[in-house]
């Protein structure tokens, strides 16, 4: 690296590379020499115990101080050098930090969890290589790097979302994501070389530091402006368009957001992994990095296509009954929250409300595991034909699983934005920061905070609505069958650590000593606020008293309908509740058209290429044939037979001479005579 950095600056960045390589470290361990080991759980999961140490001890030198930007020549090619390191800033070192706090109780519930199943030292691997993928992604300082790095995110989450390969369900979803993801990568490669193309440089210090060449005030008139003059603003459009189809494919957002909720197939707390802090994460952290090269009309596209994703999984979640499902169906809504927030300036709490997110949905996911788990127990132990996955065959189970409860409950308040959570304080900085911008709007962008108030709402819904089917009423497969044999747990200390040690992550202090303010956050004050107001108007205390009184009404009604149903219920029926159920018809219109034109376009191509173009080699290798035939007879006919003519000939002359050439001196007189009356008679006739 770097010589020049000083001491302290290089000893940081040495422990920022100890904390990435040690997963890495772990998945070669485990893939070498352990086989299938059980040791291969404690393995990876001390590895990420030291990375999370290192990584907090690399935040706390970093965090609110300098940039520290090591690099060395990576390559070069003829005059050009790329230089390749590691860039740590406060975006740098809080995804380092986040990544590996997350993952750590994920891997050590995961030593639960997946004890049993046949590929559990598999599993650790593929997790190993997941989070080293990660934290590499957040730390490189070069697009190439990035890119490579990117790759191995989604390369990572297809091996692990497609985990139980022997099921068919699991090989269609890691399929469906990696294709999906697939056209993002294609967004970000072209993202890149526009970049490269007209700046010259990979280099992400160079290009968005504080003195890089594309900043906030270095975008004018909606075209990027740097030291090398004015570049075309359809290269700013388009670089930008690779951009969102990558955050789309990542972070899940419309129209690429169909493969999340599919890959709900992978063990669950891959999904606890995913969701949180690694596979859409990236998205929302790539928007992070690229920030400064977004204009006005791009942050407004962001903004609108983040709210209408939010509200449209909202709306969908209401009526989903797979446990998991819904929960998919928040992470795309939350991403949403989070894609609008950086459209509308509010750069800081979108940070923000990634870290919170990423604790409260680990937490929530973790929690269906262990419903998931038990359900799987009664549904083997009583031989019975059920999903253990739906809610619909839940309910009562806060006596049976009280740790499970409480856990669900304060990651629950945390999603709709309860007091005294952290998704309080960061949702409503989001939601502020957007009536903030629509003032000054006109036409249907006024519109945008209204449904992402409107959209906070429907999440109070759908999330007491799950956790009501879940842990209230009465159990319903005890209903079915009374005389059903129930064993039920919140598990091995492995879980129980895991939920505690989230549920405490989802409480206010851990981020702010104000349970009230987001600004007093010291998350939030980490990242300039872009376009950020003080408390100067009535929106700062009109939003969240809306919210949560609102909140509390509606999650009120889901308790009434879904528990007591006594009163009052809402109907099952009619083109809102079929549009939300089968999920807007989106995947439906994908498969129903997008696939079905892509199959028949390849088919035709298909055809095209054995009927025209093979046909057309066939043709000419038959002509080839047919020429090559009546070269063979000419060759052998007419070539051959004029010198065996030939050959016939000279040997009949030959076989004539010969005949004279007896040896007898008689024969030669005879023939000398002849010869001479035959010159005597032609000499008489001439004359």
């Amino acid at each position: 690296m770097n010589p020049t950095l000083p001491y302290n600056d290089s000893q940081t960045v040495t422990l920022a590379i100890i904390a990435v390589v040690l997963p890495f470290a772990a998945f070669v361990v485990n893939f070498l020499l352990l086989g299938k080991s059980k040791a291969s759980g404690w393995v990876s999961a001390l590895a990420i115990l030291a990375s999370t140490v290192l990584a907090a001890n690399v935040f706390f030198k970093v965090w609110d101080n300098h940039t520290i930007h090591a690099q060395q020549v990576w390559f070069t090619i003829g005059a050009t050098k790329v230089q390749a390191g590691i860039l740590l800033n406060n975006l740098s070192v809080l995804m380092l930090l986040l990544v590996s706090v997350i993952a750590l109780p994920v891997h050590i519930y995961s030593t639960a969890y997946m004890k049993d199943d046949e590929g559990y030292s598999r599993y650790f691997r593929y997790l190993s290589l997941f989070c080293f993928s990660m934290l590499a992604l957040v730390m490189v300082d070069n697009l190439i790097l990035l890119y490579a790095f990117w790759e191995m995110v989604g390369f990572s989450s297809y091996l692990l979302i497609g985990f139980w390969f022997t099921r068919g369900s699991a090989i269609i979803a890691n399929k469906k994501a990696f294709i999906m993801n697939r056209i993002g990568d294609i967004g970000l490669l072209t993202a890149i070389i526009i970049l490269y193309t007209q700046f010259n440089t990979f280099d992400l210090e160079t290009l968005f530091g504080n003195q890089g060449l594309i900043s906030l005030s270095n975008i004018a008139n909606g075209e990027w402006v740097s030291a090398l003059g004015s570049i075309p603003a359809i290269w700013q459009y388009i670089a930008f368009g690779g951009i969102f189809l990558a955050v789309a494919a990542k972070s899940a957002q419309f129209p690429l957001h169909t493969w999340l909720p599919d890959a709900m197939e992978g063990p669950t707390s891959v999904s606890a992994l995913i969701h949180a802090a690694t596979m859409v994460a990236a998205g929302v952290f790539l928007l992070g990095r690229f920030y400064p090269m977004f204009n006005e009309a791009e942050l407004t596209v962001l903004a609108v296509i983040g709210c209408f994703t939010a509200f449209m999984a909202a709306t969908i979640a209401l009526t989903q009954n797979d446990l998991k499902r819904i929960l998919a169906y928040s992470t795309i809504s939350q991403l949403g929250f989070m894609v609008m927030a950086m459209g509308v300036g509010a750069y800081a709490s979108s940070l923000f409300h990634l870290a919170t997110h990423a604790f409260f949905k680990c937490l929530l996911f973790l929690v269906a595991g262990i419903v998931i788990h038990q359900m799987k127990h009664i549904k083997d132990d009583n031989n019975l034909n059920i999903d253990p996955q739906n809610i619909l065959h839940m309910g009562g189970l806060r006596k049976k699983l009280p740790l499970t409860f409480i856990a669900a409950l304060i990651g629950g308040l945390a999603l709709v934005g309860f007091p005294l959570t952290s998704g309080y304080l960061s949702k409503d900085g989001i939601l502020i920061q957007a009536f903030d911008w629509s003032d000054g709007k006109a036409g249907i962008l006024k519109l945008v905070p209204y449904v992402a108030l409107l959209t906070s709402w429907l999440t109070a819904f759908y999330v007491a609505r799950l956790i009501v089917k879940v842990f209230f009423g009465e159990f319903r497969l005890k209903k079915m069958n009374p005389h059903i044999h129930i064993h039920m747990g919140d598990g091995g200390w492995q879980y129980k650590l895991a939920l505690v040690f989230l549920a405490i992550c989802c409480l206010f202090p851990v981020f702010s000593y104000s349970p009230v303010f987001y600004e007093d956050a010291w998350l939030f004050k980490g990242f300039l606020p872009v376009n950020h107001l003080a408390r100067e108007n009535m929106y700062h205390v009109i939003i969240p008293v809306l919210v949560v009184i609102l909140s509390v009404v509606v999650m009120y009604g889901a308790y009434v309908a879904y528990a007591k149903r006594n009163s009052w219920s809402f109907p099952q029926t009619g083109f809102l509740y079929r549009l939300s159920f089968h999920e807007w018809y989106i995947d439906k219109f994908y498969n129903h058209v997008i696939v079905r034109f892509v199959m028949w376009f390849s088919n035709a191509l298909y055809w095209f290429d054995k009927n025209i173009i093979d046909g057309f080699v066939n043709l000419l290798e038959k002509i080839g044939v047919a020429l090559a035939g009546i070269a063979a007879w000419f060759d052998k006919h007419i070539v051959d037979g004029l010198l065996h003519l030939i050959a016939g000939i000279v040997q009949a002359i030959g076989n004539f001479a010969r005949r004279f050439q007896s040896g007898k001196i008689q024969y030669y007189l005879f023939s000398m005579l002849l010869v001479l009356i035959a010159v005597f008679i032609f000499k008489l006739i001439w004359t």
